[in-house]
């Protein structure tokens, strides 16, 4: 599927399997009855490996790729990542580090458009799950949380959102309200939600 196609959908999902060594995540538009449609990229992330550089192919092959994200600096809780798609850059996410010290945030930016803020919609649960996985002998659960993010302008206007669908495996579902907004951009910060959200 080309990029115009990509970007006319409003609804995505992203399909996680975790094996020993290996994360992957699989990308599908919407099939129109909310559930997966066709396949638009694959991500191969080797667990062991830190994450500062992902990239997003179309397929399995690696042949092409669909986009890219780099942290500018290593090992950085607080580093901004860099977007490509197409070998351009298209925008850039970060996390707020002391925000997210109690419910998770982040911004991401896109040229000629407004800053987005995207955080966890349910501050309580939030709060919850860090003291859960302080308790000693118990630690995280993740498997019982599920993650539901708002992608937010600086108007308060809610322009998206991330939000798992399922509590034992990790599919998420992505909706894009603004067309203005660059999909790769925003499906390669969706991958990151899950990949780098224990950082």
């Amino acid at each position: 599927m080309d990029v115009g196609a990509v970007q006319d959908q409003r609804q995505f999902h992203i399909h996680q399997r975790v094996t020993m060594m290996v994360n992957r995540y699989e990308i599908f538009t919407d099939d129109g009855s909310g559930g997966p449609g066709a396949k638009i990229a694959f991500v191969e992330q080797k667990r062991m490996k830190f994450k500062e550089e992902v990239t997003l192919y179309t397929d399995e092959s690696k042949q092409s790729v669909f986009a890219a994200f780099k942290a500018r600096k290593v090992v950085d809780l607080a580093s901004a990542y860099d977007v490509t798609g197409g070998g351009q850059p298209i925008g850039v996410f970060g996390k707020k580090f002391g925000k997210s010290l109690l419910r998770s945030t982040w911004t991401l930016d896109q040229p000629g458009l407004p800053a987005l803020t995207i955080q966890e919609r349910n501050a309580a649960l939030a709060v919850f799950r860090r003291v859960w996985g302080l308790l000693p002998f118990i630690g995280d659960l993740p498997f019982i949380w599920k993650y539901h993010f708002d992608f937010v302008d600086a108007d308060g206007r809610n322009v998206g959102s991330f939000e798992k669908k399922t509590r034992f495996r990790d599919h998420y579902v992505v909706r894009i309200e603004d067309d203005r907004r660059d999909r790769r951009l925003m499906l390669a910060h969706a991958v990151a939600l899950d990949a780098l959200q224990s950082r």
